[in-house]
């Protein structure tokens, strides 16, 4: 019987998955958290666009080992998109894939200028500040 594993690792990517989407879209507010914010959403970036090429636009591992636990779970019917799901599981809406798609793009654009930006002004201010 190894449900009881599955359940485990279907909590578990809900809160890891869900986490790091929270940190990609906000962790650019605080000093203390940008470089790791930078970080995370290129390693998102990388997931999307450089994996995207073997496995598909937008590709992310942890969604496919998500899917993998639920499937394992006797869920069938997931949609392609974890933000999608986040969706339809947090609101109950069930909103077209393109839109989603579309406004998951934007969201992540902003914050990846956001952080870029201001992990730039932090920089400079520590080289200017004798600190590098």
């Amino acid at each position: 019987m190894v449900e009881p594993i599955y359940r485990l690792l279907n909590a578990f990517f809900f809160l890891f998955h869900s986490g790091w989407i929270v940190f990609n879209l906000l962790g650019w507010a605080w000093k203390k958290t940008r470089r790791w914010n930078l970080i995370t959403l290129a390693l998102t970036g990388l997931s999307w666009f450089g994996l995207g090429i073997w496995y598909g636009w937008g590709y992310c591992p942890s969604t496919d080992w998500h899917w993998q636990v639920r499937r394992a779970l006797g869920y069938t019917d997931m949609p392609r998109s974890y933000i999608q799901f986040l969706l339809e599981t947090l609101t109950g809406m069930d909103l077209e894939a393109r839109l989603v798609d579309a406004l998951t793009m934007i969201c992540f654009l902003i914050a990846l200028l956001l952080s870029t930006y201001l992990n730039i002004q932090d920089y400079r201010r520590r080289a200017w500040a004798g600190e590098l």
